[in-house]
């Protein structure tokens, strides 16, 4: 297949690198000239979970004009980058090219549906990979657990399988999912337990585990989500989310979420969809987040006084 990857950061270079590795015929869609020329230049540097190597042969380029005509379109920008992704990616889009949108927090599908039909439109979500951009070229993951994928509408769907085959056979583990939002949203509580406060405190996830006073602010920022997907009638695979979350974090307690990873290097983050989220989502529906606001009004403060960035 033609596999395009639009947003080719730390997730992305991990698709593009082992979606190349499977023998597809695999585009780099970025804006960061420099990472671009690299892959360009010398390949890919892919090291981590799946093993330290040099991919050559993915396609890089910064224009997806450049690409033509693809089978697939993997958006794995960061939730701020999907509107201006979904406008640049329309033009290029034929009657069979599926798109496939793998972000952290929520409102995705609202952002595209903007700027393109969303017939061929699919949802996913990476779980527990721990991706980190080392510099130009050179991706690290520090796991690889599931990418789930499935339909905006629900049910369940021979293409969202045909796409969990196409990633299996590119050494992902991958599954389709009758109901993508459920997953979202338990991805989202993760998100949420563990962005914010590791940023605030500059901690790894093991170390935020491990430190009972902050761990209980994460934990009272998780159980504000909590309280949203409940009361939004998300139907959830656990009844317990301490228990939930803690497993998670406990897979990779090296990792650095990537809004800690931004914030290190002055750049804007993902805080307004995950977050940043929270309180939005719970003014209109009447439940106070306390631990969320002022998470969220430490981190929007120092963002604002990180100059020349952009999301």
């Amino acid at each position: 297949m033609k596999i395009a990857i639009y947003g080719t950061g730390a997730m992305g270079s991990v698709y593009a690198g082992l979606f190349k590795e499977a023998g597809h015929e695999v585009w780099a869609v970025d804006p960061w000239a420099a990472h671009v020329a690299a892959i360009s230049a010398d390949g890919l540097q892919l090291d981590g979970a799946s093993g330290d190597r040099r991919i050559l042969g993915i396609h890089a380029t910064t224009k997806i004009a450049e690409v033509g005509g693809a089978d697939l379109v993997v958006i794995a920008t960061k939730a701020a980058g999907v509107a201006s992704a979904a406008r640049a990616i329309a033009p290029q889009m034929t009657s069979e090219t599926l798109v496939l949108t793998i972000q952290n927090g929520l409102g995705a599908a609202d952002r595209i549906a903007a700027h393109m039909p969303m017939d061929n439109v699919l949802l996913g979500v990476a779980d527990g990979f721990g991706a980190s951009l080392k510099g130009p070229g050179h991706a690290h993951h520090n796991a690889m657990n599931l990418v789930r994928i499935g339909e905006i509408a629900g049910g369940p769907s021979a293409r969202a399988e045909a796409l969990a085959t196409l990633w299996r056979a590119a050494s992902f583990k991958a599954q389709a999912f009758d109901d993508i939002h459920q997953l979202i949203w338990e991805k989202f509580l993760c998100n949420v337990t563990f962005s914010a406060p590791c940023t605030v405190f500059d901690m790894t996830v093991g170390e935020l585990q491990a430190h009972p006073e902050r761990w209980a602010i994460a934990l009272g920022a998780m159980r504000e989500a909590y309280a949203i997907a409940r009361a939004k009638n998300i139907n959830l695979t656990f009844d317990d989310p301490v228990a939930y979350v803690t497993a998670f974090g406990a897979r990779m307690p090296a990792a650095r979420p990537s809004m800690l990873l931004d914030h290190r290097a002055r750049r804007l983050s993902e805080l307004d969809a995950i977050n940043g989220q929270v309180p939005e989502l719970g003014r209109a529906l009447g439940i106070a987040t306390p631990f969320n606001d002022t998470l969220v009004t430490i981190l929007r403060q120092r963002e604002a006084a990180f100059e020349g960035t952009s999301a």
